[in-house]
Parts: structure tokens; sequence; C-alpha cells
């Protein structure tokens, strides 16, 4: 099985289509789960795809450091390593870069910056990033043709061009030069990509321009421009859920029609819904396990109290004497048998099987959310789709 993209059915309301990899197909729009470090947090690959899972990633970042990028290899590179045997995506390690330098994108659209946790980035320069390890010190230079080696070793289907992802509340001089930079970055990641490929692996190239339009249209013409099999729309989205929706519907106004474009690091249930109508085919983010972490159940609009979030929080005393599942008409597993009060008890008692039950249920749910939508888009029923679903309107979005 070779590597293709087919666009099934193109309306305003969003596109159908078809990733090919050599892994297996997955079927667009769909989220893909985030495994960080070559894991999914709690949950196993035969628990994956019982929740229909089509397709997860991994990160360099994370992976470089431990076990690193030969150990993978000669483990069999990570979906023989992982038994995970599906499609999978890796990042370059450039949203660590800005992470580590600046804090999260998810504190950035919630209008939050702090960030608790040390800043081992060294210096960015041309040549590329220089950090200190988080695991023992040690001083790592990571360099686009470092990332794509790296990858390389790890084996994903789908691998990413390393960036700059610049925060919010730089000045529009700062965005340009950093994306220009990213761009003789994606050009070395694209040339060196080249010079080894054995039709194993195909590259995405990043748009990067912050909130800016000028910038952003630069940066579609540069990686419209070159030999990428599909784009990534990163870098800043802006500080607030509106502009990122306005960020987003300016860029896909200007890329290539004929590419899969993945939305990096996005994937509350709204801005699914937003992205989707702007012609996203994929996203990925950690929040429905990491919510879950937290006691975070996602549930549709009928199966929560709360106007204003997505997710239930089955902490809350409320649920202490609740002998009902997390929602009635879902197909978990967890949901067959756990009911909220028990549930409740294992996160109050710290028990570890509570993040994989709830973990379970939120990666049904996200599955089950995607094959609605593609359903809804074939029958051109969005907007039903999207009533069940998602948040009505005027309500806020506060869960991811």
């Amino acid at each position: 099985m070779t590597f293709n993209f087919t666009i099934e059915k193109s309306t305003e309301q969003g596109r159908l289509g078809t990733l090919v990899t050599p892994h297996g197909e997955v079927k667009t729009p769909a989220f893909i789960f985030c495994a960080t470090k070559a894991a999914m947090k709690a949950v196993t690959p035969v628990q994956m795809c019982s929740a229909n899972t089509q397709i997860i990633l991994s990160n360099t970042y994370h992976l470089m450091l431990q076990p690193g990028g030969e150990t993978v290899k000669k483990l069999g590179g990570l979906q023989k390593m992982t038994g995970w045997n599906g499609p999978m995506l890796t990042d370059s390690g450039g949203f660590q870069i800005f992470s580590l330098g600046h804090g999260s994108v998810a504190s950035e659209i919630k209008g939050s910056r702090s960030n608790h946790r040390p800043k081992t980035l060294l210096s960015i320069t041309e040549q590329g990033a220089t950090f200190k390890s988080y695991i023992d010190g040690r001083t790592y230079f990571l360099t686009p043709e470092e990332s794509i080696c790296v990858q390389r070793n790890l084996g994903a289907d789908l691998i990413v061009v390393l960036d700059e992802c610049t925060p919010f509340h730089v000045d529009k001089n700062y965005t340009q030069e950093s994306m220009r930079m990213s761009h003789r970055w994606a050009l070395r990641s694209l040339n060196e990509w080249q010079k080894h490929d054995d039709g194993s692996q195909k590259l995405y190239g990043i748009i990067q321009g912050g909130v800016y339009p000028q910038l952003r249209q630069e940066s579609c013409e540069f990686i419209n421009d070159h030999d990428f099999f599909g784009i990534a729309v990163g870098g800043c989205l802006g500080a607030s859920k509106d502009q990122m929706h306005d960020v987003v519907g300016f860029t896909m106004e200007m890329v290539r029609k004929d590419r899969p474009v993945h939305l990096l690091g996005i994937g509350g249930i709204s801005d699914i819904f937003a992205g989707v109508a702007q012609g996203i085919d994929t996203f990925d983010c950690v929040h429905p396990t990491r919510l879950a972490r937290h006691g975070g159940a996602l549930v549709k609009p009928c199966n929560n109290p709360s106007p204003t979030r997505e997710h239930i929080n089955l902490r809350n005393s409320m649920y202490i004497n609740d002998d009902q599942p997390i929602e009635p008409d879902c197909g978990c597993e967890t949901c067959q048998w756990a009911s909220k009060g028990y549930l409740h008890h294992l996160l109050k008692a710290q028990e570890m099987v509570a993040c994989s039950l709830v973990s379970i249920h939120n990666i049904y749910f996200m599955n089950q959310l995607m094959q609605a939508i593609r359903d809804a888009l074939a029958d051109d029923t969005i907007d039903s789709c999207k009533k069940e679903w998602s948040l009505s309107s005027g309500r806020t979005n506060s869960s991811s």
C-alpha cells in the first residue's frame, strides 16, 4: 500500500477524504490522538483499536531523549515497538522548542502565559535549537536535518518539518524573521528527507505567520510551491478562540486544496466543527486524554448539566451516588458497566484504573464525533450534527 490522498466530497461545510498510508487508511476528517512518548497514557493499543481509533502520533523531541531514535529503529520502529499497527505521525520537536521557551499553545489560547516548568531552551539560531534535556540535563542541538533523521528512525508514516512556533506576544518583525527562518528550515528538512526517500514516509510542511494575514499568505505560498505531501497549519493562532478561528479561516483560503491539511494542537469540540467548515482534514490534541486524567469526561450537550463546558467533572460531589454511566447512549467499554458514582470513587481514591476508564470513554467519544461529522458531511446534515454534539449558539467553551 502506497501513499495517497483523495477528496471524495467537498462543500462549504467541509470535505470528506481518504488518506492512504502503508499502515492503513484514515477516513477524514479525523482526530489524531497523542501517544507522546510512544504510549497512550493509561490506554493500550488494543483498547485504542476497540475505541475505533484510526491514527495516533508520537513526539520526536521526547523520543530523541529517551529511548533515542536509534533504539526505536532497533526495536522495529514505532509500530512494531508499541504494538500499534495503524497509521502514525510524528511531529518534529518544533512545538517543544516553542513551549520550552514560551509556554503552551493551550495556555496561549486561554490567555494565560504562566509556565511553571523550568525553561530548558538555551538558544535558537539559524543552525538549529540548543536545549538541555529535562531528563538528565545533557545539552542537545536539534537541527532540521537531525529532526528528519530521528523521525526516519522512528518510522512513522507521516513526518513534519522542524519549525519555530512563535508566541502571540512577539511583534510582526520577529514573527516575520522567525517565519522565514522556519521556511529555510523547511527546505533543509525537505532536502534531508529527499536524500533518503524510500517510499515509507511522507513529509508535511508547516504554515507559519502568526496572526498577520500578509505573513500567512507568504507562508502559504511557500508551502504550496514546494514538494510537501501534506500541509500543517501551525504557529501562533491568536490570543482567543475567535481570533484562532479567524487565523485558521484566512489561512485555509490560501492553501492548496489537493493536499491533506492538518491543524496542529487543537482539539476542542467547537474548534473541530469550526476547522472542518474551513477545510481542515485532521486534528491533534492531548486534550481528550489529559482531561480524562483530571476526571473530565466529554459528553454531548444533552448529557451535560453545565451550559458552559464540553465535559463533566466526575470528581464533583454531585456524582457520589450516581448509578448511571457517563452517557446512556455511549457504546464505549467504560459506559457498558461503570457508573459515574464508581468513577467518582476511583478518582477520589486515586486508583490508577480511573484514568484508563475515563480515557477510554473520551477516546471513543472523539472517534464517534468524527464519524458523526463524516456521516453528516456525506448526507449534508452538518447543522443537525453540530446541534447534537456541540454547545449551542451563544454558549462559551471553557473545556479546552
